[in-house]
């Protein structure tokens, strides 16, 4: 059963950990002192030296390592995340490492060799635990290292966590059955059956062959709550809450404490947070300056290019609804025909569209008539990343059929986003674009940012749904 392989497991990594700690140091070491690459001083510390600090390095790294939650199970946890864990006990420890030199004034120790170090040892680690991570993957897809769970409760809860385990082997989860009072017995959902009634819990329990008891009652049964905790405590077994009310709730919700009292807030919104919010704000000014010297010639020829083929402005600028649902003006190069207002707010562009001018035809392609939106971003209406914005028109009649769609306006709109690099850019679903927005906006973070301009970047400005 898991829960005697995971101690195995942890000690196991604790011991890999140690090793990828002492070769990166040594290999710092060898870098620094003799590959020949850095220029050496008169003298320097020997080597004794420099390895008698391993006695402090590797326990210290390991205890940074368990603080940052790097040895609790990584059979559902993201790779993106356990390299940031990864990153952040590193940082810590250089810190912590180069603040000790100071007090201990060991001005003789190489600062270089730290910072190498603090890089191979980042980049090691990571790779370390990504290759252990796959080879768990594939042992779990053939059916080893699996945890056995049983479902209490019949709900959309409980089929959801089925699809998801059906779709993903590799987390090595069995679901031996689902216990329930609202269906018949012998009721299936993709293989798994309904076993029996939730009272038999009691007998099933104190056979002790389960790993996890996963509580997917509906919404009408949650008087039974209480009694199921109660009996999966006694019994020692690990027990996990699939609440039936995810479409409110969102998947990473918060609680508040009030002197006792869990308060769950319905929506996590990360840049609510100021310190977040002016972090994202200094990055889009100082990413907009830079890409605005480094796209000025594209938009260069890009305006010649319009002036010279197409009558009417250069910019076009369309209302577009913002930040808290403020309408703000978008700028984009112009690449229709100058047509009234009414006519250009009636419709969505369509493929093989008249109004689009040959020009046009090319920077919608390549995203180029974009461009001008770096200006938006420096004047605060617009960030680098985030939900597209959408004209009022079209925000009043989705609001009224899509669920949750207002929510994409707690953040600002940006020039691209999480939807858009997952390929739902121009005409495609609606519905999975407020998917992806709403997956960005609750799990916001400065490296998300990042990757999405690396695949923006990666993936190409050519958009195939733009007409």
């Amino acid at each position: 059963m898991i829960r005697e392989n995971q101690p195995l497991l942890n000690r196991l990594q604790v011991a890999i950990d140690g090793i990828v700690i002492v070769i990166s140091y040594v290999l710092a070491w060898y870098l620094r002192f003799k590959s020949g690459i850095f220029e050496l001083d008169p003298w320097f510390l020997s080597l004794r030296a420099y390895m008698m600090a391993l006695v402090f390095i590797v326990p210290g790294y390991l205890l940074l390592y368990y603080i940052f939650q790097l040895y609790v199970p990584r059979r559902m946890r993201g790779r993106r995340l356990e390299a940031w864990n990864v990153l952040q006990a590193n940082t810590i420890g250089l810190l912590a490492f180069i603040l000790i030199l100071y007090f201990r004034h060991q001005s003789d120790f190489s600062r270089l060799m730290i910072f190498i170090f603090y890089a191979l040892n980042v980049f090691l680690e990571v790779l370390a635990r990504n290759l252990i991570r796959i080879a768990l993957r594939k042992m779990r897809s053939k059916g080893y290292n699996q945890k056995h769970v049983l479902l209490v409760g019949y709900s959309r809860a409980a089929e959801e966590y089925i699809d998801r385990v059906r779709q993903n082997p590799e987390w090595g989860y069995q679901i031996r059955g689902i216990l329930a009072d609202n269906v018949p017995r012998a009721t299936e959902y993709k293989g798994v059956k309904v076993l029996g009634r939730i009272d038999n819990l009691e007998i099933i329990l104190p056979q002790n062959r389960l790993d996890e008891i996963i509580i997917t009652l509906g919404l009408a049964e949650y008087h039974k709550l209480e009694r199921i905790v109660k009996m999966c405590e006694k019994s020692g077994v690990h027990t996990k809450f699939v609440p039936d009310y995810n479409k409110v709730i969102p998947s990473r919700a918060y609680t508040e404490d009030i002197q006792g009292l869990p308060v769950v807030n319905i929506r996590r919104v990360p840049l609510n947070d100021p310190l977040n919010r002016w972090l994202k704000r200094i990055v889009d000014i100082f990413g907009a300056i830079v890409a605005i010297i480094l796209f000025s010639p594209v938009m260069l020829i890009t305006a010649i290019a319009i002036k010279a083929t197409a009558p009417g402005p250069l910019i076009f600028v369309q209302e577009r609804v913002g930040l808290h649902n403020r309408p703000f003006k978008m700028y984009k190069f112009r690449s229709m025909v100058v047509q009234s207002e009414e006519t250009e707010k009636g419709e969505w562009t369509t493929q093989n569209d008249p109004r689009v001018t040959p020009v046009g035809k090319f920077i919608r392609r390549t995203s180029i008539d974009e461009l001008p939106q770096l200006f938006n971003v420096l004047k605060g209406n617009m960030s680098l990343v985030g939900p597209r914005p959408e004209r009022p028109q079209f925000v009043e009649k989705f609001k009224e059929e899509i669920p949750r769609y207002m929510i994409k306006h707690q953040v600002r709109p940006g020039i691209t986003g999480w939807a858009q690099v997952n390929g739902y850019r121009g005409d495609t679903s609606i519905y999975k674009r407020i998917e992806y927005d709403l997956y960005y906006i609750e799990n916001w973070t400065l490296g998300l940012d990042i990757k999405i301009i690396i695949l923006t970047f990666v993936k190409g400005f050519i958009n195939k749904n733009a007409y």
